[in-house]
């Protein structure tokens, strides 16, 4: 069972260690109800560094942190064109340079965070080392959102014959950003089976393991693969 907790902002005045306040009270909460939890994401502080990490961490049922994952793509994209704004999270947001699968009671999870999704390499990789879930937690601009979210989730989940879990923030922040929303689950045959609109809720969705191998056994692309 998984929940959802995301943190984020034009500044980071809380940000933190992975062993600070906020993550020690998902902790708590992943202890006394005996579930898995991805807080994803939070700002990490960046020792020796003015900026932060962009920080998903996947919590054990006993409360313990099973594997941390720090955000590699930043964001820094000019979206006016389309109604939007300019981001440029490289000015506050330090990458990380590590691929991250947690091993699981029900198999190999793979942590990313939102512009993640667009590069397709990190998701290849994690299925290489096994991954049967993919994580992607979010706070899409509605500019793209719209047009890309589902498509490039449902993506995913075909190429690695993966579940995927997107978890996506919703709602209007300011004058100047509002998140597109949508929190999906996805089935290994691209299928969505669950899914939230604009507003906070919780999507529930029964994921067979056993359906996911019957897809790789009777579409082996991953053994097929030449490059």
């Amino acid at each position: 069972m998984f929940a959802f907790i995301r943190r984020e902002g034009q500044r980071f005045p809380h940000a933190q260690a992975v062993d600070g306040p906020i993550l020690d009270r998902v902790r708590d909460w992943a202890r006394e109800l005996g579930v898995r939890i991805l807080a994803g994401s939070i700002a990490e502080s960046a020792p020796g560094s003015e900026r932060v990490y962009n920080t998903s961490a996947l919590i054990g049922p006993r409360g313990e942190i099973d594997a941390v994952y720090r955000k590699m793509h930043l964001f820094d994209v000019d979206l006016r064109a389309g109604g939007g704004g300019v981001y440029t999270e490289s000015k506050s947001i330090a990458p990380g340079d590590e691929v991250v699968v947690a091993e699981t009671e029900i198999g190999p999870v793979g942590l990313s965070i939102c512009y993640d999704l667009r590069f397709p390499e990190l998701y290849r990789a994690q299925a290489e080392r096994g991954a049967r879930w993919l994580t992607v937690p979010s706070a899409f601009a509605r500019q793209t959102g719209k047009d890309h979210w589902e498509v490039l989730l449902r993506a995913r989940a075909i190429e690695n014959q993966a579940f995927v879990l997107a978890p996506a923030q919703c709602g209007v922040h300011g004058p100047d950003r509002a998140s597109h929303g949508r929190s999906l689950i996805v089935d290994p045959w691209g299928l969505v089976i669950a899914q939230l609109g604009d507003r906070p809720g919780v999507a529930v969705a029964d994921c067979s393991l056993d359906e996911l191998a019957r897809v790789r056994e009777s579409l082996p692309v991953l053994r097929h693969r030449r490059l």
